[in-house]
C-alpha cells in the first residue's frame, strides 16, 4: 500500500512537471475514425462510421492503466456507445437508441484542425436524419483534446444545434452528452458516483441537479474515472442527471421538462451546449474535480 501511495504521490509530482513540458498530442484521420495519441500512447477514436448510430469517442483510455474508462454496448443496453451524445423523441425520430430507421447522426465533415503541440482539435458537421422525414437538426461540433497533467486528459465539447423547424421533444431519459463507464468501474462493481454535492450512486444522485457529476473506481493498482462537467452558460444548467449504478450516467434535461410534457425549441434557434470530460487517475477529491470545475467557469 505504501508503495502504491508513494507512486501515485509520484505521478502527482510529474504532473507539475508536464504542464511546464507540455505533452505532445497527435491525431491522425483513418477511414472513419480519428485516431489521438498524447506521448505516443494512444488515447480515444472519434468514431463517424456511416453505419453507426452517432459519432462517439471510443476507447477513452485511462492515464494510469492505459485501458478505456468506458464500455461499448452490450446484450442488455445496445444503445449505450462509450462517450456519446444523441436524444430520443425528436419530431417521432429516435436519435439515440439502435436502429438505423428510426433516426441516425450522419456524420458529414469530420476533419482535424489542429494536430501536434500540446492539443488536438476536431471539427465534425452532423445531419440528424431519418428515411421518410425532413431532417429537424443539425449540428456542428468541436472537440477540444488537452493533457492538464500525467495523471488528467481532457476533452472540451462545443456542440451547436440548429433547429432546422419547429422541434418537439417529448420526456425521455435518452438525451444528449453521456457516457456509459467499463463495468469494472461501476457502483456495482465497487466504484463510486459522486456529484458536486457530495452525494454518492443511483439512489441519491437520480433526478438532481449538479454542475457535474464524477465516476470513478478502482483498477488493478490504480483508480481512474471520467467526470463531465456542463459549462454555466449552457440552457437548463445546472441539468438533473440521469445516473445508473450498473454505469450511466447523463446530464439529461429532456427527462425532467417544464410542466413534466414535452421541450419545444423553435424554427431557426440554435442551442450552445458545452462540456468538459475529465479522464483522471485517483478519487474524486484526488483529481481536484471541484476545483477543475471552478476553473472551467
Amino acid at each position: 500500500m505504501k508503495k502504491l501511495k508513494f507512486l501515485f504521490a509520484f505521478l502527482l509530482l510529474a504532473g507539475s512537471v508536464f504542464q511546464i513540458q507540455a505533452a505532445k498530442i497527435n491525431a491522425v484521420k483513418v477511414g472513419s475514425k480519428i485516431n489521438v495519441t498524447i506521448d505516443g500512447k494512444y488515447f480515444t477514436s472519434y468514431i463517424f462510421s456511416s453505419d453507426e448510430k452517432y459519432p462517439f469517442f471510443y476507447p477513452v483510455n485511462g492515464p494510469m492503466s492505459g485501458g478505456s474508462v468506458t464500455s461499448m454496448r452490450n446484450g442488455e443496453y445496445p444503445h449505450h456507445s462509450s462517450l456519446f451524445f444523441g436524444c430520443d423523441q425528436v419530431n417521432g425520430g429516435n436519435y439515440w437508441q439502435e436502429g438505423l430507421e428510426r433516426g441516425r447522426i450522419i456524420s458529414v465533415n469530420a476533419e482535424i484542425l489542429k494536430e501536434g503541440g500540446d492539443s488536438v482539435v476536431i471539427s465534425d458537421e452532423c445531419i440528424w436524419s431519418r428515411p421518410g422525414a425532413v431532417s429537424p437538426v443539425k449540428d456542428k461540433r468541436i472537440f477540444t483534446i488537452t493533457a492538464p497533467s500525467a495523471t488528467m486528459r481532457q476533452i472540451d465539447a462545443e456542440l451547436t444545434l440548429d433547429m432546422l423547424m419547429d422541434v418537439h421533444i417529448k420526456k425521455t431519459n435518452h438525451s444528449l452528452f453521456s457516457v456509459r463507464m467499463a463495468a469494472d468501474l461501476s457502483v456495482k462493481n465497487g466504484g463510486t458516483m459522486v456529484n458536486a454535492a457530495g452525494d454518492s450512486g443511483e439512489k441519491d444522485t437520480f433526478g438532481k441537479s449538479s454542475p457535474w457529476m464524477d465516476y470513478c473506481g478502482k483498477r488493478g493498482d490504480f483508480i481512474e474515472g471520467i467526470a463531465i462537467l456542463q459549462h454555466p452558460s449552457n440552457p437548463w444548467y445546472p441539468s438533473p442527471w440521469f445516473t445508473r449504478d450498473y454505469g450511466f450516467f447523463s446530464p439529461t434535461p429532456m427527462y425532467w421538462p417544464s410542466g413534466d410534457k414535452e421541450t419545444f425549441v423553435k424554427k431557426g434557434e440554435s442551442l450552445l451546449l458545452r462540456y468538459r470530460v475529465l479522464v483522471h487517475g485517483g478519487t474524486t477529491a484526488e483529481a481536484k474535480i471541484a476545483e477543475q470545475f471552478e476553473q472551467y467557469k
